[in-house]
């Protein structure tokens, strides 16, 4: 039954959507465990340390979650939209306090610990953007054509873009862009505007490539981390260019750190390569068993490689499939809703879920340098899995107050 009063649900839940969702979720407790457990020793952690039923359990709060902002109604979660932008705005400037933030020996300041929980606010800043970016295109679309307003847009993107990118989290931070400008796009923002910003991302991207791949160290412009600088340098298989005037012995220590890279994007596409059509068997892959794929990555940034190994092309498609489920039914989800707010939600969700997805299984296949961006309710993460079952929520939310036909 539908109820036509404005302010009430027009319906239930997007079932479809769910539905690919829970196969997600049961595909990555799968895989997890498959990738995590596999040859492990007698003496391993109990099984309520272990990564898989961590993982279940992040699902549990993640869905429980969702549930809860089914309950309440997009426009009213909206009106803390920049509460909740600014509130991580603080949480990301605090990430970078060192005694508050930490590496976990990653080099990279992303992590705030509380008791039980590594709390990664890169993954909530992301939700708290699409927020903020909502509810502030939402207005007339008249109002979008002032200059003053679209710096204020780009404005709200740039700055978690910054400080993400001050962790260093390329991949985290990236995300945010094409989020950003298709929600730009789609709220109506002039296309002059939109082309005079792709201009400068284009020109942006083009020095960044140019100063990673060419520049000796005296040129230097962009500050990477050396992990970051060589994964680029990796995935376009160049030389370091900083090598020069260092010593012998650092050369020979870049060197390796370069293969032991290389040797990890080389491992995920043999194990994708190597799964045929059906794969070698849950729990069978050779790669991840033997080492060969690095079990420190297996299980979060290399999952889909997990997959392809151990059930092949057919296993590939059924998770592209899934994803593809969730992606339409947000596009659907878009179309449908009641208004300007909920349009963008969606698409902002959609477009964040998508670039999660393309660059995550396109590092797996080197379409797409390494970056460490999950792939969402697969890899193994707490932030990442809550970050995702809210995202969904939030479309679950524009779906059930959508539009009475």
């Amino acid at each position: 039954m539908f109820d036509t009063h404005l302010n009430e649900p027009q319906g239930r839940v997007d079932k479809l959507q769910l539905l690919a969702i829970c196969g997600l979720m049961l595909l990555g407790a799968a895989f997890v465990f498959s990738a995590t457990m596999v040859n492990a020793p007698a003496a391993a952690a109990p099984w309520y340390h272990q990564s898989w039923f961590r993982q279940i359990i992040w699902y549990g709060l993640g869905i429980g979650a969702a549930i809860g902002l089914c309950f309440i109604d997009y426009r009213t979660i909206s009106r803390w939209a920049f509460v909740t932008y600014w509130v991580t705005i603080l949480l990301l400037i605090a990430v970078l306090i060192p005694g508050i933030g930490t590496t976990h020996g990653w080099g990279a300041r992303r992590w705030i610990d509380l008791a039980f929980f590594q709390f990664q606010p890169s993954e909530f800043a992301k939700l708290a953007f699409i927020l903020a970016q909502a509810h502030f295109l939402s207005r007339p679309v008249e109002e979008l054509r002032a200059t003053s307003n679209f710096l204020r847009a780009l404005g709200l993107m740039i700055l978690p873009f910054l400080l993400i990118m001050k962790e260093p989290d390329l991949g985290s931070a990236l995300v945010l862009i094409p989020t950003g400008l298709v929600m730009l796009y789609a709220a109506g923002t002039p296309k002059r505007y939109l082309g005079r910003l792709l201009a400068g991302v284009g020109i942006l991207g083009t020095l960044f490539l140019a100063d990673v791949l060419f520049a000796p160290r005296s040129w230097q412009v962009f500050k990477l981390e050396d992990y970051q600088r060589r994964r680029l340098l990796v995935y376009f298989d160049r030389e370091d260019p900083l090598a020069s005037g260092v010593s012998k012995a650092e050369r020979e220590h870049r060197r390796k750190l370069r293969f032991d890279d290389s040797h990890n994007v080389r491992q995920a596409l043999i194990s994708v390569g190597s799964g045929g059509l059906t794969g070698k068997g849950w729990r069978q892959g050779t790669q991840n068993a033997l080492g060969y794929l690095p079990r420190a990555v297996a299980h979060n940034d290399f999952i889909f490689s997990v997959i392809a190994e151990e059930k092949g092309f057919v296993g590939s498609l059924i998770v592209l499939t899934l994803y593809g489920t969730v992606l339409l039914t947000g596009i659907r989800t878009a179309g449908q809703a009641r208004d300007r707010l909920g349009r963008l939600l969606a698409v902002g969700v959609v477009t964040l879920l998508f670039s999660h997805v393309f660059i995550n299984i396109g590092m797996n296949i080197r379409i797409m340098p390494v970056t460490g961006v999950p792939l969402p309710l697969l890899s193994y993460g707490g932030s990442s899995v809550l970050g995702s079952l809210i995202a969904i929520g939030l479309l679950q939310n524009v779906y059930i107050y959508r539009k009475a036909y």
